[in-house]
């Protein structure tokens, strides 16, 4: 069986140690996320970035120290010539807009070092199909392949 390998975006970590939302998407998106940190994580070779550690960090410190704490064990990826690069031209090319920097980056990562899915929660800059056309093509004019960049919803599916 191939291990696929995933790139987890700081939301993700963020739902999984939030307080339960009284927002019932919100709610059943931290679920989800539980779920598959706790049963389908195994399956994959997951990796962050001291991008995500950075963002982890920040806010009300005792929610960044569980942040922090579930990163620990994570591979961490390489910041490269290449990712700032391609993470330049995602901003540079209008893949993205400037307020996205972080997100250009993330994304920069994961595609650079042949990632094949990002996860995440943010559905604005990120896991949305609109701006992903426009990536796939700044990658592709830049020699790599766009990850997979999904929700935890995505990845649930017990036969990857």
């Amino acid at each position: 069986m191939i291990k696929y390998s995933v790139y987890v975006e700081t939301s993700v970590v963020s739902y999984l140690v939030a307080r339960p939302s009284q927002n019932i998407i919100t709610a059943a998106n931290q679920l989800v996320t539980q779920e598959w940190w706790d049963n389908h994580r195994s399956k994959f070779e997951v990796f962050i970035s001291q991008l995500v550690i950075n963002e982890a960090s920040q806010g009300n410190t005792e929610e960044a120290t569980k942040r922090l704490a579930i990163l620990t064990d994570i591979a961490l990826l390489t910041l490269n010539d290449e990712v700032v690069k391609l993470g330049t031209h995602f901003l540079q090319d209008k893949g993205l807009p400037a307020k996205a920097t972080d997100d250009a980056y993330h994304i920069a990562y994961a595609t650079v070092h042949k990632i094949n899915y990002l996860l995440t929660w943010n559905c604005k800059h990120i896991a949305n199909v609109q701006i992903q056309q426009k990536l796939r093509q700044i990658s592709a004019k830049e020699g790599y392949e766009l990850p997979i960049l999904c929700t935890p919803y995505e990845l649930l599916q017990e036969n990857l």
